[in-house]
Protein backbone atom coordinates (compact mmCIF):
# COMPACT_ATOMS: atom_id res chain seq x y z
CA UNK A 1 0.00 0.00 0.00
CA UNK A 2 1.19 3.97 -0.66
CA UNK A 3 1.00 6.34 2.21
CA UNK A 4 -2.59 7.53 1.21
CA UNK A 5 -4.16 3.84 1.46
CA UNK A 6 -2.42 3.25 4.50
CA UNK A 7 -3.73 6.22 5.91
CA UNK A 8 -7.28 5.31 4.57
CA UNK A 9 -7.10 2.45 5.88
CA UNK A 10 -6.40 3.04 9.33
CA UNK A 11 -9.41 5.52 9.35
CA UNK A 12 -11.51 2.52 9.17
CA UNK A 13 -10.16 0.08 11.37
CA UNK A 14 -7.68 2.07 14.38
CA UNK A 15 -7.28 5.76 13.74
CA UNK A 16 -5.29 6.76 16.63
CA UNK A 17 -1.92 8.57 15.71
CA UNK A 18 1.06 7.57 18.22
CA UNK A 19 2.92 10.93 19.08
CA UNK A 20 6.30 9.41 20.04
CA UNK A 21 7.73 12.69 21.17
CA UNK A 22 11.11 12.75 23.24
CA UNK A 23 11.49 9.34 22.04
CA UNK A 24 15.38 8.46 21.60
CA UNK A 25 16.62 5.96 18.50
CA UNK A 26 17.45 3.03 21.13
CA UNK A 27 13.74 2.99 21.96
CA UNK A 28 12.55 2.85 18.76
CA UNK A 29 12.14 -0.51 17.83
CA UNK A 30 10.69 -1.71 20.80
CA UNK A 31 8.13 0.85 21.90
CA UNK A 32 7.38 0.58 17.57
CA UNK A 33 6.85 -2.97 18.33
CA UNK A 34 4.72 -2.47 21.22
CA UNK A 35 1.96 -0.22 18.97
CA UNK A 36 2.32 -1.93 16.19
CA UNK A 37 1.86 -5.40 17.67
CA UNK A 38 -1.55 -4.15 19.33
CA UNK A 39 -3.17 -2.78 16.08
CA UNK A 40 -1.18 0.95 15.48
CA UNK A 41 0.10 1.44 12.40
CA UNK A 42 -0.33 5.81 12.58
CA UNK A 43 3.15 6.36 14.21
CA UNK A 44 4.71 9.94 14.46
CA UNK A 45 8.38 11.02 16.13
CA UNK A 46 8.23 14.59 16.78
CA UNK A 47 11.64 16.51 14.78
CA UNK A 48 12.28 18.23 18.42
CA UNK A 49 13.31 14.33 19.53
CA UNK A 50 16.71 13.23 19.97
CA UNK A 51 17.94 12.15 16.44
CA UNK A 52 14.33 11.66 15.27
CA UNK A 53 15.25 11.26 11.69
CA UNK A 54 17.48 7.81 12.91
CA UNK A 55 14.18 6.78 14.75
CA UNK A 56 11.95 7.19 11.76
CA UNK A 57 14.08 5.64 9.81
CA UNK A 58 14.37 2.63 12.07
CA UNK A 59 10.88 2.21 12.33
CA UNK A 60 9.79 2.94 8.65
CA UNK A 61 12.05 -0.35 8.07
CA UNK A 62 11.12 -2.37 10.62
CA UNK A 63 7.01 -1.74 10.11
CA UNK A 64 6.52 -1.45 6.51
CA UNK A 65 2.66 -2.08 7.22
CA UNK A 66 2.76 0.99 9.33
CA UNK A 67 2.81 4.78 8.43
CA UNK A 68 5.52 6.21 9.91
CA UNK A 69 6.86 9.87 10.02
CA UNK A 70 7.40 12.83 11.59
CA UNK A 71 5.58 15.47 13.50
CA UNK A 72 6.22 19.53 14.44
CA UNK A 73 7.82 19.62 10.53
CA UNK A 74 7.69 23.43 10.33
CA UNK A 75 9.71 23.64 7.05
CA UNK A 76 9.94 22.31 3.49
CA UNK A 77 13.32 20.85 3.76
CA UNK A 78 12.06 19.16 7.24
CA UNK A 79 9.66 17.74 4.32
CA UNK A 80 12.47 16.57 2.31
CA UNK A 81 14.89 15.04 5.08
CA UNK A 82 11.61 12.83 6.76
CA UNK A 83 11.08 11.31 3.14
CA UNK A 84 14.80 10.75 3.10
CA UNK A 85 14.40 8.69 6.26
CA UNK A 86 11.62 6.85 4.65
CA UNK A 87 8.85 8.71 6.42
CA UNK A 88 5.38 9.10 4.83
CA UNK A 89 3.70 11.39 7.31
CA UNK A 90 4.01 14.78 7.82
CA UNK A 91 2.14 16.08 10.57
CA UNK A 92 2.76 20.09 11.85
CA UNK A 93 1.23 22.02 14.63
CA UNK A 94 0.46 24.94 12.67
CA UNK A 95 -0.66 25.56 8.46
CA UNK A 96 2.54 26.29 6.26
CA UNK A 97 1.43 26.14 2.61
CA UNK A 98 4.75 25.25 1.32
CA UNK A 99 5.09 22.40 4.02
CA UNK A 100 2.30 21.02 2.57
CA UNK A 101 2.51 21.37 -1.26
CA UNK A 102 6.05 19.70 -0.54
CA UNK A 103 4.14 16.88 0.75
CA UNK A 104 1.72 16.43 -1.85
CA UNK A 105 4.73 16.74 -4.16
CA UNK A 106 6.30 14.15 -2.68
CA UNK A 107 3.21 11.84 -2.64
CA UNK A 108 3.46 11.95 1.67
CA UNK A 109 0.21 11.99 4.11
CA UNK A 110 0.04 15.46 5.55
CA UNK A 111 -1.64 16.76 8.23
CA UNK A 112 -1.36 20.50 9.15
CA UNK A 113 -2.39 22.27 12.57
CA UNK A 114 -5.61 24.42 11.89
CA UNK A 115 -7.39 25.94 14.69
CA UNK A 116 -10.26 27.86 12.46
CA UNK A 117 -12.25 27.53 9.36
CA UNK A 118 -10.28 29.83 7.54
CA UNK A 119 -7.26 27.92 8.50
CA UNK A 120 -8.70 24.46 7.88
CA UNK A 121 -10.19 25.56 4.33
CA UNK A 122 -6.89 26.92 3.10
CA UNK A 123 -5.57 24.18 4.21
CA UNK A 124 -7.80 21.86 2.33
CA UNK A 125 -7.38 23.84 -0.91
CA UNK A 126 -3.26 23.43 -0.14
CA UNK A 127 -3.88 19.73 -0.44
CA UNK A 128 -3.98 18.72 2.85
CA UNK A 129 -5.04 14.84 3.52
CA UNK A 130 -7.02 15.62 6.55
CA UNK A 131 -6.23 18.10 9.28
CA UNK A 132 -5.15 17.97 12.89
CA UNK A 133 -7.46 20.02 15.22
CA UNK A 134 -4.32 21.51 17.64
CA UNK A 135 -4.74 21.83 20.84
CA UNK A 136 -7.64 19.81 21.17
CA UNK A 137 -7.87 21.90 24.71
CA UNK A 138 -8.88 24.82 23.37
CA UNK A 139 -11.12 22.97 20.54
CA UNK A 140 -14.36 21.76 22.38
CA UNK A 141 -16.29 19.07 21.09
CA UNK A 142 -18.94 21.79 20.24
CA UNK A 143 -16.48 23.64 18.35
CA UNK A 144 -15.23 21.00 16.36
CA UNK A 145 -19.36 20.08 15.93
CA UNK A 146 -19.63 23.24 14.49
CA UNK A 147 -16.47 22.62 12.12
CA UNK A 148 -17.26 19.58 10.82
CA UNK A 149 -21.03 21.31 10.12
CA UNK A 150 -18.63 22.96 7.44
CA UNK A 151 -15.66 21.34 6.07
CA UNK A 152 -16.42 18.87 3.81
CA UNK A 153 -18.12 15.39 4.45
CA UNK A 154 -14.55 13.31 3.46
CA UNK A 155 -12.29 15.67 5.28
CA UNK A 156 -10.25 13.94 7.96
CA UNK A 157 -10.22 15.96 11.20
CA UNK A 158 -7.91 14.73 14.66
CA UNK A 159 -7.87 16.45 17.50
CA UNK A 160 -4.67 16.13 19.37
CA UNK A 161 -3.87 17.55 22.53
CA UNK A 162 -4.98 16.17 25.54
CA UNK A 163 -6.71 13.36 24.44
CA UNK A 164 -7.09 10.07 26.91
CA UNK A 165 -9.05 7.35 26.82
CA UNK A 166 -11.81 8.88 28.85
CA UNK A 167 -12.42 11.84 26.42
CA UNK A 168 -12.30 10.80 23.30
CA UNK A 169 -16.48 9.78 23.52
CA UNK A 170 -17.36 13.40 23.06
CA UNK A 171 -15.31 14.00 20.02
CA UNK A 172 -16.07 11.07 18.58
CA UNK A 173 -19.60 12.37 18.60
CA UNK A 174 -18.99 15.79 17.57
CA UNK A 175 -17.27 14.44 13.93
CA UNK A 176 -13.92 13.47 15.05
CA UNK A 177 -12.06 11.25 12.56
CA UNK A 178 -9.22 10.03 14.60
CA UNK A 179 -6.71 11.09 17.02
CA UNK A 180 -3.51 11.99 18.05
CA UNK A 181 -2.18 10.70 21.03
CA UNK A 182 0.55 12.16 22.93
CA UNK A 183 1.60 12.01 26.52
CA UNK A 184 -1.36 9.58 27.95
CA UNK A 185 0.24 7.13 25.73
CA UNK A 186 4.29 7.42 25.63
CA UNK A 187 6.24 10.13 27.66
CA UNK A 188 10.22 10.18 27.08
CA UNK A 189 11.55 7.01 29.02
CA UNK A 190 8.18 4.76 28.98
CA UNK A 191 8.93 1.11 28.77
CA UNK A 192 7.52 -0.65 25.69
CA UNK A 193 5.56 -2.99 28.33
CA UNK A 194 3.57 0.11 29.21
CA UNK A 195 3.47 2.04 26.03
CA UNK A 196 1.55 -1.20 25.23
CA UNK A 197 -0.86 -1.03 28.23
CA UNK A 198 -1.72 2.50 27.18
CA UNK A 199 -2.40 1.12 23.25
CA UNK A 200 -4.72 -1.03 24.75
CA UNK A 201 -6.47 1.41 26.99
CA UNK A 202 -7.05 3.77 23.82
CA UNK A 203 -8.39 0.38 21.77
CA UNK A 204 -10.60 -0.29 24.17
CA UNK A 205 -12.09 3.61 24.18
CA UNK A 206 -12.23 3.64 20.75
CA UNK A 207 -13.42 0.29 20.15
CA UNK A 208 -16.51 1.03 22.36
CA UNK A 209 -16.76 4.50 21.27
CA UNK A 210 -17.37 3.18 17.47
CA UNK A 211 -20.21 0.15 18.50
CA UNK A 212 -21.94 3.15 20.16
Amino acid sequence: MNSHQKFTAALQTLPLVAILRGLQPAEALPVGQALVSTGWTLIEVPLNSPQPLDSIAALASAFPQALVGAGTVLTVEDVRNVQAAGGQLIVSPNFNPAVVHEAVRLGLVCLPGVMTASEAFAALDAGATGLKIFPAEMITPAVLKALRAVLPVDAAVLPVGGITPENMHPYFAAGASGFGIGSALYHPGTPASVVAENAMKFIASCAGTIRA
